[in-house]
């Protein structure tokens, strides 16, 4: 079970075709393509009952987590996937990820059965699952072209297009459908940074009026196609208009804060 630790600072740009065409037009002796081309990224997000962790998130807190199950196209069962548990702190962002196989992934979030590997990084990942509860909650995907710096590898910049999601269905082999949610054509630009945006890269996002926002994609599936849905279910729009922070699950979370390096033990231990 490989596993991997990120910590960076993440940008958000909404832009249009001719935006991105003329800034890879202008940028294109400073980065190279990654090798795997455009690619479909799934993903399953898993949350509370009453979704207190995207609505925490989208109060704009100090810090806030996300756990998701990822894979590149739709696996098959001895297909590698990826279990993500994503942090932010104090505008730094933290990843956790393991990677298993397919079916191992969805015997230990659907049946609770933990894999054989007890990684470090499996643990504080489990301790997020068992605190929160989580279930399954949105799919997610989208087609992604990425590339990275020439000059600084650890730059990376992704460009996400046709994203979708859906509430049915939540299962990462179930197909890459669902609703389209980004406005027809635009696309999400992400700059991944270890630190300072680079001062050529600025100087060119100020010329082309690119400026970044905060964005989520599950926070706005959330907000666009669930809320008013959710509204009319058993759900109660107390539940739904509360605050998010009042959830104990989310409560230990920013209690976690501080350490957000760091996390507990859940059964995989």
């Amino acid at each position: 079970m490989a596993q991997e630790s990120f910590r960076r600072y993440e940008k958000k740009y909404r832009i249009n075709r001719e935006q991105y065409q003329e800034l890879i037009s202008r940028i294109i002796t400073r980065i190279c393509p990654e090798p795997y081309g455009k690619h479909t990224i799934c993903n399953v997000y898993f949350d509370t009952k009453d979704y207190a962790m995207i609505r925490h998130s989208l109060e704009k807190p100090v810090y806030k987590e996300k756990l998701r199950l990822r894979s590149y196209g739709t696996p098959r069962n001895g297909d590698m996937v990826y279990l993500e548990l994503k942090k932010k702190f104090d505008g730094v962002v933290y990843k956790r990820r393991v990677s298993m196989k397919y079916e191992d992934a969805q015997k230990y979030l659907y049946d609770g059965i933990c894999p054989k590997d007890h990684s470090q990084v499996l643990k504080e990942i489990d301790y997020a699952v068992r605190c929160y509860q989580a279930q399954p909650a949105v799919y997610l995907a989208y087609e992604r072209i990425a590339f990275g710096g020439k000059e600084n590898p650890e730059l990376r910049i992704t460009f996400d297009m046709d994203i979708r999601a859906r509430r049915y269905a939540v299962e990462l082999g179930k197909g890459s459908f669902g609703t389209v949610f980004l406005d027809k054509g635009m696309l999400l630009m992400k700059v991944k940074i270890p630190g300072a945006m680079p001062v050529w890269l600025s100087r060119i996002f100020s010329e082309l009026k690119i400026y970044p926002e905060s964005y989520s994609k599950y926070g706005t599936f959330y907000q666009e196609y669930m809320v008013r849905s959710l509204e009319g279910s058993n759900m109660t729009k107390r539940a739904l208009d509360g605050n998010a922070a009042e959830n104990p699950a989310v409560r230990s979370a920013k209690d976690r804060g501080e350490g957000a390096v760091g996390g507990g033990e859940g059964i995989c231990a």
